[in-house]
């Protein structure tokens, strides 16, 4: 897991919150908002599980939202190890960082969004197209579905 920066047409600063699963690199989820408190993270995660399950552990940098209480707290509640890397050290989450990379360049760079509706219908679509559609090298050239 972890946050980009961007900003809309109107220069409207704009945070996603990157979701994805190490096993099979799927795109969990991408959620949109002006702000990305710790609250509105455990929530989204939340939403998350109720399709895909919670997992035994996240890796997550050291940023204020995985590093405060509410998060901690959540994660011990639903028996989640948190796997801190250190800080500094972005190659310590590698995964997470070469999909933000490739969501940079085939999405957000793609497009001046007029508004955060429209940011998330492009996204929902782009992460329609990398799971589904999109082949991946490190899966033999499959999509994240098909692994």
């Amino acid at each position: 897991m972890d946050f980009m920066r961007d900003s809309s047409r109107n220069q409207c600063r704009l945070r996603t919150f990157n979701v994805i699963d190490d096993f099979n690199r799927e795109a969990l989820g991408i959620d949109i908002a002006v702000n990305l408190p710790a609250g509105r993270v455990t929530r989204y995660l939340d939403n998350l599980a109720e399709y895909h399950g919670y997992p035994l552990t996240i890796r997550v940098d050291n940023g204020p939202e995985f590093t405060g209480k509410t998060f901690i707290d959540w994660a011990k509640s639903h028996g989640i190890t948190i796997d801190y890397i250190q800080p500094g050290s972005p190659y310590q989450n590698g995964y997470i960082e070469r999909f933000n990379r490739t969501y940079r360049t085939e999405g957000l760079d793609l497009y001046l969004f007029n508004n955060l509706e429209q940011a998330r219908k492009v996204t929902e679509e782009w992460l329609t197209i990398y799971n589904t559609e999109r082949p991946h090298e490190a899966l033999n050239n499959m999509t994240p579905l098909e692994y």
